[in-house]
């Protein structure tokens, strides 16, 4: 059985989780051109990876990568540096 403050501790972390709405930013994230041009490549390649039963993911995975720049910008970026 759970005691008075651990059932309060549990409610509140619940809490949490709901504070962010579906359309609020959740995480900002600072990241470097080769960290970028990673992530980039990498939601591509998961994006290729999805089924078609995979529709609700593949919608939020394009909306992530509209948010970056565009395809020339992240070709332009050497990692190597």
């Amino acid at each position: 059985m759970v005691g008075g403050a651990d059932y309060a501790r549990a409610m509140a972390d619940e809490e949490e989780l709901h504070l962010i709405g579906p359309d609020e930013v959740a995480f900002r994230l600072d990241l470097t051109p080769g960290q970028l041009k990673i992530v980039h490549t990498a939601l591509h390649s998961l994006l290729d990876d999805l089924g078609h039963d995979e529709r609700d993911v593949q919608h939020i995975v394009r909306e992530v990568l509209a948010k970056l720049p565009d395809e020339h910008s992240i070709r332009a970026i050497d990692i190597r540096r």
